[in-house]
């Protein structure tokens, strides 16, 4: 492990300090002012919920709160009765950007990490909109690493529940690209370095309980691991 002496935007300096990877706690890659997660993106979870694919891009907020890294466990709200699980590929924006086209999207990413886009599902069904059931601290583990050199039009995304594959896709099979995903919510909002896009999960998405371990490995990327624990 290399320390930066700043920042990782732009080409980083580094201060010369240099730890064995074993002898280190890794913490989320990166605190976003805000986290951009994206609904129903691809066809086969949209329909293991008897929902419709969207035509555009379906985005909600998750708090800078809801952000843990490797290892830290998952809080388990006591009032919810189902916590799901949700692997997915995270894009984090390298610069400030607004009304970004789909052509220039990949100059303006810094790079790409795994995501746990946690949900409290009764919430979700009970509330009809998602701020509660997807906003819990903890719910939005981040890691191990951004990957800043990857092409992630097509990676095998693999979601793993104390060992056993529940989630097994490959990003290809998203509806709506990355580059549409950056010009569209670059539409809406300023996007500030840092800041995370969910890109949304594939089918297999299902509930976690108290001492269960959940894996996310993306190819090119590594493997996320969060235990879940009663809050």
């Amino acid at each position: 492990m290399l320390e930066i002496a700043e920042h990782p935007f732009g080409n980083p300096n580094y201060t010369g300090k240099r730890w064995p990877l074993a002898d280190v706690r890794l913490l989320a890659p990166i605190l976003p002012s805000k986290v951009i997660a994206v609904g129903r993106n691809y066809a086969a979870h949209a329909a293991e919920f008897g929902n419709e694919v969207p035509t555009s891009p379906m985005i909600f907020l998750k708090p800078s709160t809801s952000v843990i890294g490797p290892n830290a466990a998952i809080k388990l709200p006591a009032a919810s009765e189902q916590v799901d699980y949700e692997g997915e590929l995270a894009v984090v924006i390298g610069q400030p950007i607004r009304n970004v086209p789909a052509s220039r999207a990949a100059s303006v990413i810094l790079g790409y990490t795994v995501a746990n886009d946690v949900s409290a599902r009764d919430f979700q069904r009970a509330d009809g909109q998602w701020g509660r059931a997807k906003g819990f601290d903890t719910f939005c583990p981040l890691g191990p690493w951004i990957e800043t050199a990857l092409d992630p039009s097509d990676l095998a995304l693999r979601t793993e529940l104390n060992g056993e594959v529940k989630q097994d896709s490959r990003t290809s099979l998203l509806i709506h690209k990355i580059p549409e995903l950056v010009e569209f919510i670059s539409g809406v909002m300023t996007l500030l370095p840092g800041d995370v896009i969910l890109t949304g999960t594939p089918a297999g998405v299902g509930p976690i309980t108290d001492g269960q371990q959940v894996s996310i490995t993306i190819e090119g990327i590594g493997t996320l691991t969060n235990p879940a624990q009663t809050a």
